[in-house]
């Protein structure tokens, strides 16, 4: 009998143990013509883990991941969850020095990583307590322990490393929109809640097969991936992007579900506009987008182009897991927003001042929940600086939130832009820019300027084919806003900088102005 202090604790390999016992034979990673049972990855996962246990490496020890979208980076972040050390993903676009200051800032003990990202790692990995690679014919000599040959010679057995549900499960650097990446601490409590919610709300689960597309060495990127496989159902993984491969994957596997983020969609719509493949996937159920505002223009066009597929816009962050969802009955009254509260989760919206704000009226958004993370690691500043005494936490962002509860994100507090001594949001100009006909992306930042301390100033990306003529933008965007909100000055330019996430790096702009 299991008494009450007995219970089973939250794990994030506990998915993967339950699947087993239940559906061995089940599929629960598809990578390309390759196709791995829950009992293959059971079992291969506690290989792993009792590698990485008898290499010197102790439970709570940090394990650095650096590989692309691939089926083995799945099943070693099982093994560490069993090993009961703690995640750490690696971004491959990462330079070599940024990665260093990772490592070294996340205590990495030991490395898992694909060797086609040898010129990233040799320096440092001979330093770790041990390194294993993966990597075919011709994979450089890193001096590393080949991943096959590691798992072929350790032992089948699960450890079961007794860990609690507040325990870490990862440490996620921040994408550094704003600044030096900060490691979040995420519990296995959070994690495991988030994917159980995320079924819930996706249709994840044991008949679900869901694509992943975004990087898996991000934090929204590897959750969604891995919520199937968690509740017994498919992963089928896109190596990279591309909007022709993903339907043709969502085809081929039948999947019913897809997390992306808006960049996908701009890249989905620019290869119909040019007459790609049509957008038939009969099995397909969700698609649900999050990493920044899904412009109303673009959702109006998968709401268009997916009209069987029930589409979800979700708000949340590394640190705060997700806030809010907009479901499929709201997705065309409601556009433009972000939805209601999540699950298990409260939010409030105040001044600079701490105070609530009225219905309407902007504030820093503030949410409560435990999907949220443990602290910053090593920067209790910053953990102090973004929560309050009552448990409540902020990423910096702005919203308004109306009669009925439905929230919307006008921007980022650092991006807000004061010209003359007037808050303007980016946001609402850019709502307004992406309806012309000519424009494709848009970002709109505050430039210095003498006399109003800040400039409105829009970055355009023209269609194809189209060009960006800043008088024909200024007699369309005149009518539509005050005069202090009008931007002051158009440039025109191919491309915006993102991050890996996808999110639009505005400080980016600012700075190349300023050089």
């Amino acid at each position: 009998m299991t008494g009450a202090g007995e219970a089973v604790k939250l794990n994030v390999a506990n998915g993967v143990r339950e699947a087993c016992r239940c559906t061995p034979g089940k599929v629960a990673i598809i990578d390309n013509a390759n196709r791995l049972t829950f009992a293959a990855l059971d079992d291969r996962s506690n290989r792993l883990a009792n590698a990485l246990l008898g290499r010197g490496l102790v439970p709570g020890g940090a394990v650095g991941v650096l590989m692309g979208n691939r089926a083995e980076l799945l099943e070693t972040v099982v093994a560490i969850a069993k090993a009961g050390m703690t995640f750490v993903p690696l971004n491959h676009r990462l330079s070599a020095t940024e990665l260093d200051h990772v490592v070294d800032h996340a205590d990495v003990d030991a490395l898992v990583a694909d060797s086609v990202y040898a010129e990233k790692f040799s320096e440092w990995a001979p330093e770790l307590r041990c390194s294993i690679t993966t990597g075919g014919d011709g994979a450089a000599d890193v001096g590393s322990e080949r991943y096959e040959g590691v798992i072929e010679s350790a032992g089948a057995s699960d450890p079961r490393i007794d860990i609690g549900d507040l325990d870490p499960f990862s440490i996620v650097y921040t994408s550094g929109t704003t600044g030096q990446p900060k490691g979040v601490v995420i519990s296995h409590r959070a994690r495991v809640l988030g994917m159980l919610a995320a079924g819930i709300e996706w249709g994840l689960g044991p008949t679900s097969t869901s694509v992943a597309v975004s990087p898996m060495s991000l934090g929204a990127g590897f959750t969604f991936a891995y919520t199937s496989v968690f509740l017994g159902g498919t992963t089928t993984i896109l190596n990279h992007w591309d909007p022709e491969e993903f339907l043709a994957t969502v085809r081929r596997d039948r999947a019913t579900a897809a997390f992306l983020v808006p960049t996908h969609a701009q890249t989905l719509r620019a290869a119909a506009d040019l007459g790609g493949p049509p957008a038939e996937v009969a099995t397909l159920q969700t698609l649900y987008f999050n990493a920044a505002a899904l412009p109303v223009v673009l959702k109006d066009w998968v709401l268009d182009h997916f009209p069987d597929v029930a589409v979800h816009e979700l708000y949340g962050s590394t640190e705060a897991g997700v806030v809010t969802n907009l479901r499929p009955e709201h997705a065309r009254t409601r556009a433009g927003s972000v939805g209601l509260p999540w699950f298990m989760t409260e939010v409030r919206l105040v001044d600079p001042d701490g105070r609530p704000v009225g219905r309407g009226v902007p504030g820093e958004l503030y949410s409560r929940s435990p999907l949220a993370m443990n602290f910053y690691h090593k920067n209790p500043e910053a953990t102090a600086a973004c929560t309050t005494a009552d448990g409540f936490l902020s990423v910096g962002d702005l919203a308004t939130q109306d009669d009925e509860g439905f929230i919307s994100i006008v921007g980022r507090k650092k991006d807000m832009i004061i010209t003359g001594g007037i808050n303007v949001y980016p946001n609402e100009i850019e709502e307004i820019l992406l309806t012309h006909e000519s424009i494709a992306e848009v970002a709109v930042v505050g430039l210095p300027d003498d006399k109003w301390g800040e400039a409105v100033t829009a970055f355009v990306v023209a269609k194809p084919g189209r060009t960006m003529d800043p008088e024909v933008l200024a007699a369309f965007i005149g009518p539509r806003v005050a005069d202090f909100k009008r931007p002051r000055a158009y440039r025109s330019v191919t491309s915006l900088p993102r991050n890996s996430n996808g999110k639009v790096v505005k400080r980016h702009l600012v700075e190349g102005e300023s050089n």
